[in-house]
C-alpha cells in the first residue's frame, strides 16, 4: 500500500493528484479512465479542503492499495467534521438549471465515475474508500448510479 499525508489546504492537490495519477499508472489504467478517477479523488479532495477542518488546520491521508482482480482501492482519510457523501441525495437533473438549489454537482459525478464507494467514520476520522476498475468506463451520463454503502469493504 502507497500512502501520502499532506495538510488539507489547496497548495496539497498537485502533491496528492500526482500521487494518484502514479498509482492508476502503475495499475494499467488508461488515460481516459484514469482521468475520470482523477477527477473524482479531486473534487473529494477538495470538498475536504474546504468543509472538513472549518476551525482549525487539519491533515488529509490518501492511501492507493491494488487487489488481485485488478482494482485500485483509493481511501481519502481526514479528522474534520463527520461527512457522509452518501447522505446526500442526488441532485434534480431535471429541474430547469436556474432553477435547481446550488451544490450537489461534485458528489454527483464521484458517484457516477466511481464503481464502488463506501463511508465509514472511525476513531474520530472520516474514511472515503473509492474502488476503481481500468477496463470499467464509467460514462457519466446514463449510468445507473454506482453501488454504494455506509458499510466498510
Amino acid at each position: 500500500m502507497s500512502s501520502m499525508k499532506q495538510p488539507a489546504t489547496l497548495d496539497s492537490l498537485r502533491p496528492f493528484m500526482a500521487f494518484v495519477s502514479n498509482c492508476l499508472t502503475l495499475r494499467g489504467f488508461s488515460p481516459h479512465r484514469a482521468s475520470e478517477i482523477e477527477l473524482a479523488v479531486e473534487e473529494a479532495l477538495v470538498n475536504i479542503f474546504r468543509y472538513a477542518y472549518p476551525d482549525r488546520p487539519g491533515t488529509v491521508e490518501v492511501r492507493c492499495r491494488g487487489t488481485a482482480d485488478r482494482q485500485l482501492v483509493i481511501e481519502i482519510e481526514d479528522e474534520g467534521v463527520p461527512f457522509n457523501l452518501l447522505s446526500i441525495p442526488d441532485p434534480e437533473l431535471s429541474t430547469e438549471i436556474s432553477r435547481r438549489k446550488v451544490g450537489g454537482l461534485g458528489i454527483y459525478f464521484i458517484r457516477k465515475m466511481i464503481d464502488d464507494i463506501h463511508y465509514r467514520r472511525e476513531k474520530d476520522h472520516n474514511v472515503l474508500t473509492l474502488v476503481v476498475s481500468p477496463e470499467k468506463p464509467a460514462p457519466f451520463m446514463g449510468k445507473p448510479g454506482c453501488r454504494h454503502s455506509g458499510q466498510p469493504l
